[in-house]
């Protein structure tokens, strides 16, 4: 600002309008004695209009007016045309990211996630079922073991998943009627580890067990005063409900609110599921469709094709019930085929994931921050939601995201190396990791991903990913809320109350953004640090 004279003045209030030129050109409007650059900052309909593609990174936006609080932001929003979900996060379809746990953890903290299909039919279903059948508050896939299983098996499970309990019912799976419980105290001693479960377990008459017709709250009393380790939960006709345990009780306290859970119609965890577009497919779609899956994601590195486009209209005329997420586009032509084609929801983004290296391999992308934003002006169109697949590295990147048009953000290598990702923990030059890998990589290409990639089981395979390992990152239940509240705050700094405002803003161009330099992203980061300790939260 620039005052023409330093003499004490009154102060006035002054209004402006801010009204860009043709040309771009900075220009001068006068109110009183107070100039304003006339260009201070680009729409995104100018930014995104020059001819460049741009990434998250590239993009920095401008503050706005704060005048309401962080917690007050709404971030509700369309996953798909008829589903919505209250954390505009999703776990990715690959199968080093979403099984049935991370689906479970994702849509117990208000999003939502996606098992990826590179598996049978039946272990898919399977992954679903057990979405479906979990309790809040309940043990994730419990390890329960019929009477005739021996006690190297436990030996073997401490070793896989850490676990030092089984249960034991007469079918050997939850559902069965409880025998007993096994403990490490019950068969510690026992030099014969092919020793059976029922010569060692106490018996179930002698445990403490909760009814499944009693609410959270209570069955975790009953389990802290009884002052046991576990507490299996039967039902009326003594039958294995779930498990409580003392361990998962005390990591609930300590972990953030989870929040409000997606849930289904019938109160069911919400989960979607990703098929491809061969024939086999169909009858896929129609078995997780029998056991409830509520979206599915057609999964395709480039979704543009004549497959996608016969595979939505099949599945809308076949499986009614199910919402169709079509992709993965990155431009408007794309996006139209599809939305005609009948596609409840878009996923956006292709070559931008940390493992992916189609732009590289195959020559075709584009930036995600450019792809985000031009797909969705079209689908806004049809009124059908974006999900930005690609990219996220923090907080910001998702806030960009969303504030760019995207309505949810999926992420794949954020999630990569927690608690709830498939996969077992092992060291790597003493640090403790998980392996993460492309749908392309060779890797997943073997086991059955290269249908994604549109190649054939007999040609030649070129990876367009690549195979690694990641940091041990904690729990997913942990890791969402503080990425929640992240993305609170850059809505609260850009002056955006909700989704709904935020593209408000960004449609009549009131939202300011511009391009950084490298040397801007470098000074927007940590620097001229001899040595720091980075911790998200």
């Amino acid at each position: 600002f620039h005052h023409s004279s330093l003499a004490p003045r009154q102060s006035t209030h002054l209004t402006y309008t801010m009204t860009a030129t043709a040309n771009g050109h900075a220009g001068k409007r006068k109110a009183d004695d107070i100039t304003l650059d006339e260009v201070d900052g680009f729409s995104a309909a100018q930014l995104f209009g020059k001819g460049v593609c741009y990434t998250y990174d590239d993009v920095i936006f401008h503050p706005g007016h704060i005048d309401f609080g962080a917690p007050e932001v709404e971030l509700t929003t369309k996953l798909t045309r008829n589903i919505s979900i209250r954390t505009p996060i999703v776990s990715s379809p690959m199968d080093t990211v979403t099984e049935s746990d991370m689906a479970i953890a994702m849509a117990s903290v208000g999003g939502a996630g996606f098992l990826h299909y590179n598996m049978t039919q039946d272990e898919q279903v399977a992954h679903l079922k057990v979405v479906k059948a979990h309790r809040l508050g309940y043990v994730t896939r419990p390890e329960v073991r019929g009477p005739d299983a021996t006690l190297a098996e436990c030996d073997a499970l401490a070793t896989s998943r850490g676990f030092t309990s089984v249960v034991v019912t007469d079918t050997g799976i939850v559902g069965g009627k409880l025998l007993g419980l096994v403990s490490s105290r019950d068969g510690d001693l026992a030099m014969d580890r092919s020793t059976k479960l029922k010569d060692v377990m106490t018996e179930a008459a002698d445990l403490v067990t909760g009814k499944a017709s009693q609410d959270i709250d209570t069955l975790e009393d009953i389990l802290l005063k009884s002052k046991k380790g576990k507490l299996p939960v039967v039902n009326d006709k003594g039958e294995l409900v779930g498990l409580m345990t003392r361990a998962s009780v005390k990591s609930k306290k300590l972990l953030p609110p989870p929040g409000a859970p997606s849930l289904d119609k019938k109160g069911r965890l919400l989960c979607g599921a990703a098929i491809g577009t061969r024939p086999a497919d169909k009858e896929r779609a129609k078995a997780l469709a029998a056991e409830g899956m509520d979206m599915v994601i057609l999964d395709s590195s480039q979704g543009d094709s004549v497959y996608q486009i016969e595979m939505i209209k099949w599945l809308k005329t076949n499986v009614p019930e199910l919402d169709v997420i079509g992709g993965n586009v990155v431009t408007q032509l794309q996006a139209k085929r599809l939305l005609e084609a009948g596609a409840d929801a878009l996923r956006v983004g292709m070559g931008s994931g940390s493992i992916c290296t189609t732009q590289e391999v195959c020559a075709v992308g584009r930036g995600q921050a450019t792809a985000v934003y031009k797909c969705s002006n079209l689908a806004a169109q049809f009124g059908v939601p974006i999900i930005a697949d690609g990219g996220i590295q923090n907080s910001g990147h998702i806030t960009k995201a969303l504030t760019l048009g995207a309505s949810v953000a999926m992420c794949g290598s954020m999630f990569a190396g927690t608690t709830e990702a498939p996969g077992e923990y092992f060291y790597d030059n003493g640090v403790r990791v998980k392996k993460y890998r492309g749908m392309g990589s060779l890797d997943a290409m073997a086991k059955g991903s290269d249908t994604r990639y549109l190649s054939e089981s007999g040609h030649l395979k070129v990876a367009q990913g690549v195979s690694g390992t990641v940091k041990d990152k904690g729990p997913v239940m942990k890791m969402v809320p503080y990425l929640t509240h992240g993305v609170k705050q850059g809505f609260q700094d850009m002056g955006a109350k909700s989704m709904e405002h935020a593209t408000e803003l960004r449609n009549n161009g009131s939202m300011r953004m511009e391009t950084r330099t490298g040397a801007a992203q470098k000074e927007g980061g940590v620097h001229d640090m001899h040595s720091y300790k980075k911790v998200a939260w």
